[in-house]
């Protein structure tokens, strides 16, 4: 009895310290480098809060050319909300150097499982789902300008992975273009579509529509709703390419073209809101360029965010040791923006840059 109750004890020990193996540290930006197959390189990040929820949401922030993981990281308040919500954060990190965007044009990033930057990510969702007991019912993608369009692509080529999406300037997609369209024909992995950057790659939505279903030919499941930001004077991504991603996922989802309601000044001037239906919903700043504002409240409601697992964030995001010659924080620390009490200068030789209204970062 006692050799038996002494191998039970020693099994479970063993079976604790595994786990604790797996597990990055609590309230950190941590690295994870095996998280499964990386056909890429691409590198990833990951967040998880002091207090997790029972069965954690998991949310995918994908970072802009010229960003970083630790860029997006600092750069938004996903990690900040993890702290209230309980839900895990994955931060990826484009593998191309020479610009830092995502590959969004070779065919093997378009297709599902097809091996390219796309089956990475998805890798990596995987790989958080399973280690962390996760809800594969609510795993989200978001991203800003090429991670929106990175956003907008992995909606479309893993609807099984992904249950919503918000794509900001490109789901939350914020200023981006619509899946496919950065397609390169030589299979350029980090290109740049001038064609569609300007806008002038126009389509039908059927043609759209067709786009995103052949990147998972054959799926017949449910699609991830999709929120779409964009200004109307972007001069990175013309805004034809809102109008195109309109046509795309209203394609997808069946909705007419026509929204069935508008309304002004949401989430707040000058942005309209538009809604096509319940799994789509797409705003328009007049007069906002390709440096768009973000709106975490709101990005927070369309994931389903509502009840809190702790009353609020009782810390914030580490961030790396400033290392500067003056006091200040640290080059892409934040530096500004509506609500900041933290370190209004940045460390030599680094300058305070807005980014948007609630954002502003040492660069």
């Amino acid at each position: 009895m006692k050799l038996t109750a002494f191998i039970s004890l020693w099994l479970l020990t063993l079976c604790y310290t595994a786990l604790a193996a797996e597990v990055v540290p609590r309230s950190t930006f941590t690295e994870v480098t095996d998280y499964g197959d990386n056909p890429t390189g691409t590198r990833m990040w990951l967040y998880v809060p002091k207090t997790l929820a029972p069965k954690p949401a998991v949310v995918v922030g994908i970072h802009w050319c010229t960003g970083s993981a630790q860029a997006y990281y600092q750069g938004t308040r996903w990690a900040f909300y993890a702290e209230t919500y309980g839900y895990i954060v994955i931060y990826p990190q484009t593998p191309y150097t020479q610009d830092k965007c995502w590959d969004v044009a070779s065919k093997m990033t378009l297709t599902h499982d097809g091996g390219g930057a796309s089956n990475s990510i998805a890798n990596m969702a995987k790989f958080v789902i399973k280690e962390y007991s996760a809800d594969s019912s609510r795993v989200f993608v978001t991203g800003t300008s090429s991670g929106a369009m990175m956003t907008n692509v992995m909606a479309a080529a893993y609807p099984d992975i992904f249950a919503a999406g918000i794509a900001y300037a490109g789901g939350i997609a914020y200023a981006g273009v619509p899946a496919g369209c950065f397609r390169s024909e030589d299979d350029i992995p980090d290109y740049w579509n001038s064609t569609c950057a300007t806008g002038q790659s126009i389509y039908t939505q059927g043609q759209w529509a067709n786009v995103v279903k052949n990147m998972y030919p054959g799926y017949n499941g449910p699609r991830p709703k999709m929120q779409i930001y964009h200004g109307s004077v972007d001069e990175v991504l013309n805004v034809q390419n809102y109008y195109e991603t309109i046509k795309q996922w209203t394609g997808v989802f069946g909705y007419p073209a026509e929204p069935e309601s508008t309304t002004a000044n949401v989430p707040r001037s000058p942005y309209t809101r538009y809604v096509f239906g319940d799994k789509l919903q797409t705003f328009l700043g007049q007069g906002i360029t390709h440096n768009i504002d973000v709106f975490p409240e709101e990005d927070l409601k369309w994931f389903g965010f509502t009840d809190p697992v702790t009353p609020s964030p009782t810390i914030t995001a580490t961030v790396p040791t400033n290392t500067g010659g003056s006091e200040g924080s640290p080059q892409w620390g934040q530096c500004g923006g509506m609500g900041w009490t933290g370190p209004k200068q940045c460390a030599t030789p680094y300058s305070c840059v807005k980014i948007n209204d609630w954002y502003s970062q040492c660069q």
